[in-house]
């Protein structure tokens, strides 16, 4: 009687042993792959991150790549990326100032300076140019690569067709900066046949501004 309750007594120990060891070693293994899992996917973020870094450095190159072409251009190329959407027109375009070798007009002279729009000449942020306004009409805006913008306040006697007078103040400025050529040039916009002190003023802001393009931070 003895012997068997010792004998039970053993068994039911080497059960309670056997249960422990079991549940130790299924613990264990939920741990593991607890863990294992965990590791994964820290592994798996890391390699998206680095993924999505790369492609950002990859973004940022190459957009300063574009930036460092773009910088590089000469102004040709530069001028005509920047006025690609305006219509262009060629056109013999010639200099002329306010005294008296292109206009008959001395200082002395109440029109001197005058243009045929009532406005004052002037060479500046937007400059005033003439034209055959049966092409440009007053008020026309061009820009003329080497010389910047204009704005069509006068006529002149031999201007006919497609010629335009670009003014400056003296005439070795107009000999030495430009003398005579023929060049294409950008119709920003075409006139209504009139302009006006204020229409120089929203010129000169827009320019200066750079709503409209500016070629090498320089306005003329």
């Amino acid at each position: 009687m003895s012997n068997r309750i010792r004998n039970f007594s053993i068994l039911i120990v080497g059960v309670i042993i056997t249960f422990f060891m079991a549940s130790y070693f299924v613990t264990s293994s939920v741990h593991s792959e607890e863990n294992r899992e965990s590791k994964e996917f820290k592994v798996k973020s890391s390699t998206e991150l680095s993924h999505k870094s790369f492609a950002s450095s990859e973004e940022e190159e190459t957009n300063q790549l574009e930036e460092v072409e773009l910088a590089s251009l000469d102004e040709e190329v530069a001028t005509e990326v920047a006025f690609r959407h305006f219509p262009t027109r060629t056109v013999v375009a010639t200099g002329y100032t306010a005294g008296y070798e292109s206009t008959g007009k001395t200082e002395g002279h109440p029109l001197y300076g005058i243009t045929y729009s009532g406005l004052t000449v002037q060479r500046d942020t937007i400059s005033t140019i003439a034209a055959d306004l049966n092409v440009f009409p007053l008020g026309t805006v061009l820009y003329i690569p080497d010389y910047g913008y204009g704005i069509v306040t006068d006529i002149g006697g031999a201007i006919k067709g497609n010629k335009i007078d670009l003014y400056y103040d003296t005439v070795d400025e107009v000999f030495n900066k430009w003398g005579k050529r023929e060049v294409e040039v950008y119709v920003i916009e075409e006139g209504d046949g009139q302009v006006t002190e204020s229409d120089l003023y929203y010129w000169e802001e827009a320019i200066q501004s750079e709503t409209v393009p500016v070629i090498g931070g320089q306005y003329y």
